[in-house]
């Protein structure tokens, strides 16, 4: 039975324990660092042999484990510092560039809302520095979509986003959205970023329209967090009733980690300021 995950890592790791030590895991590169006390793992999927046994697009692949489901004061500042960072790292925004935001998901079904509920927490400047330009002309241009799910619009996302795309046309995308892990430890401690954009709904097998630099037409980065575990990876049982499992603070767990992503997010777009500044304007 093939677990299901949207995590490099887990499927690194899936592909190691069913291989065995024997074998070399060709076309992927990984290493691992720490900052502040938080667990960093880069794995680069680098050709078509990597590909085929992760199972992801070519490209970088960052998984941050925050320790905790409830950072609070301090580590939460010092998780958003390092989300900027490693954000920073991968995007290499030039100072004129112009940034679309996706917060993929459903805002009225909890384990599905990290996007939306990140979105909601950050600086937006699109509209002030086209109406008030004298104080917010040296600003980034940032917006946001939120594109809601199909069965409630009748459109796919990627075609909400097209549309936002025409009207903002921006220089790069980042889109934010919950992920399916394998591991119950991972769920809401884990943040996965990548420059390979995201299938939305892969890790529970509901693919939708890609989004990445094919779909969308400018360079898309993704940030991640898992939400949900398949039980069928853990539970023959009910295996017939496709259930997936989250946690029971779920509600709670989402409103921190989201925090987290937004506010490394501003501190990315927004460098020049500090991140008392950003809490001013969002």
């Amino acid at each position: 039975m093939k677990k299901r995950t949207d995590l490099a890592l887990e499927a690194k790791q899936l592909w190691e324990r069913s291989a065995g030590a024997a074998t070399r895991l060709e076309g992927v590169a990984a290493r691992s660092s720490k900052r502040f006390r938080f667990s960093l793992t880069k794995v680069d999927i680098l050709n078509d042999k990597g590909v085929e046994a992760l199972g992801k697009p070519v490209g970088q692949y960052i998984t941050m484990e925050l320790g905790s489901q409830e950072l609070r004061g301090r580590d939460a500042d010092h998780a958003a510092r390092t989300l900027s960072e490693l954000l920073s790292s991968l995007m290499q925004l030039k100072k004129d560039e112009s940034v679309l935001v996706v917060g993929l998901g459903n805002r009225e079904v909890t384990p599905d809302a990290i996007g939306p509920a990140s979105v909601s927490g950050l600086l937006l400047t699109r509209h002030l520095i086209r109406h008030l330009p004298d104080q917010f002309g040296s600003f980034r241009s940032v917006c946001a979509v939120c594109p809601g799910v199909l069965g409630s619009t009748g459109f796919e996302s990627l075609e909400l986003v097209h549309a936002a795309m025409e009207k903002a046309k921006p220089d790069k995308v980042i889109v934010i959205d919950a992920l399916a892990s394998c591991d119950a430890d991972r769920l809401l401690s884990t943040i996965q970023l990548t420059d390979t954009g995201i299938i939305p709904g892969s890790g529970i097998g509901n693919s939708r329209a890609a989004f990445n630099r094919n779909t969308v037409g400018v360079p898309v980065f993704a940030i991640g967090v898992p939400t949900v575990m398949d039980l069928e990876a853990c539970a023959e049982q009910v295996q017939k009733h496709h259930l997936m499992v989250t946690p029971r603070n779920i509600d709670t767990m989402v409103r921190t980690v989201s925090k987290i992503v937004a506010n490394g997010i501003n501190q990315t777009l927004y460098d020049r300021l500090s991140s008392d500044e950003i809490a001013q304007f969002v």
